[in-house]
């Protein structure tokens, strides 16, 4: 029996802090967003970022290579208007090739995992190439699936190569 009161009683409490959440989402959910690993809109803008529609390709004369941005194939980032435990990530798939090289796949993400197999930097022909911002931000009545072909990037060029990168 007395089990049976604990067991109802942590389902009140559970109860009473969703309504509670409810309140005041959206003032939470604004604060959430902005400190959810959202760094494009934190950081000032930069005038070196170069950005590209999903499917748009640009040959980049100062760096003698081509750059297309397939698409996105992970967007796990937390929703705009939601409260959560892990920021998320996104992870674009930018297709670069090089005057006399082949074309290669970077998987450039929003954040640094190594051990998830994320990294926001890839080398490729002596430069560094660094997902800078993903957009737009997933909200939760528009999830990512509704996004797909509306994404938009912006990645840097650098000369030299990212220390914590694994592709060469």
């Amino acid at each position: 029996m007395l089990h049976k009161a604990i067991i109802f009683s942590l389902a009140v409490l559970s109860l009473a802090n969703c309504n509670a959440q409810k309140k005041n989402k959206t003032k939470s959910g604004q604060i959430s967003a902005q400190n959810s690993g959202v760094k494009s809109q934190a950081q000032p803008k930069d005038s070196n970022i170069i950005y590209f529609n999903e499917g748009e390709n640009k040959f980049l004369e100062e760096y003698k290579m081509n750059v297309t941005f397939k698409n996105i194939s992970e967007d796990s980032r937390c929703p705009a208007d939601v409260n959560c435990v892990w920021a998320g990530v996104a992870v674009a798939n930018v297709e670069v090739m090089g005057l006399a090289t082949r074309p290669r796949t970077l998987q450039l993400s929003t954040l640094e995992n190594a051990e998830r197999n994320y990294h926001q930097s890839a080398s490729f022909n002596g430069y560094a190439i660094t997902l800078t911002e993903v957009t737009p931000y997933p909200t939760s009545t528009e999830g990512s699936k509704s996004l797909h072909g509306k994404y938009r990037i912006g990645i840097t060029i650098k000369k030299g190569s990212p220390t914590d990168s694994t592709m060469k």
